[in-house]
């Protein structure tokens, strides 16, 4: 009878520990997850040549970007992530109409692109699209999370599709979505070379 008083207060003992133990690594989970999110633009770009102007230290709500005698302002930012891979996509202002740059390293390469968003275009996500007489063939899709900083008429995070076309010499075309069934939004874009820009940083707070 004395052995079993021994056996079940070991057995109490040992879930109490058990209880705490679980406690502890639940509440160490949710304080890395809460770092992770409040965490800042990591740069991608690092030691890339050419990339610096363009990596999230220097590229951020408040930055200019100059080109053909026009100034862009940022005014938000989108970075975006797909597991392990990381990009970002910030709109202008300046020029006419609603712009964005997306940076982002494609097989070790810097990639820019300045888009141009087409509200009087309606499409739908297919293998192939036709523009304008030019064919677009779609090269990547999926879906990936952001964070939002500035003004862009996004939520501070979230989710997104998108779907990634080309077609002959730079042109581009990309559809993205940030809820799901929305109507696509149809942007066509122009790959660019990171001399066609003079940036001048954004502002450190």
């Amino acid at each position: 009878m004395v052995n079993m008083k021994y056996v079940l207060l070991a057995i109490a003992i040992a879930l109490v520990l058990f209880a705490i133990y679980a406690f502890f690594q639940s509440s160490q989970k949710k304080k890395q997850q809460a770092q992770q999110e409040m965490a800042p633009r990591r740069d991608p770009f690092e030691g890339v040549q050419g990339a610096e102007p363009y990596g999230p230290q220097s590229l951020g709500p408040g930055a200019v970007l100059s080109r053909g005698g026009v100034d862009y302002v940022v005014r938000g930012t989108l970075t975006l992530q797909q597991g392990p891979y990381q990009w970002q996509e910030h709109m202008l202002d300046g020029g006419s109409g609603t712009s964005w740059l997306s940076v982002e390293m494609d097989e070790g390469q810097l990639d820019l692109v300045l888009w141009h968003t087409r509200k009087d275009l309606s499409l739908d996500m297919h293998s192939n699209l036709e523009v304008e007489g030019v064919q677009y063939r779609r090269v990547e899709a999926g879906q990936a999370s952001f964070t939002s900083e500035g003004n862009t008429g996004l939520p501070p995070q979230g989710q997104m599709e998108y779907g990634d076309f080309n077609a002959s010499g730079d042109r581009r075309l990309s559809l993205e979505r940030f809820s799901p069934g929305a109507m696509w939004e149809v942007s066509l874009g122009e790959a660019m070379l990171p001399g066609d820009f003079v940036v001048y940083p954004a502002p450190r707070s």
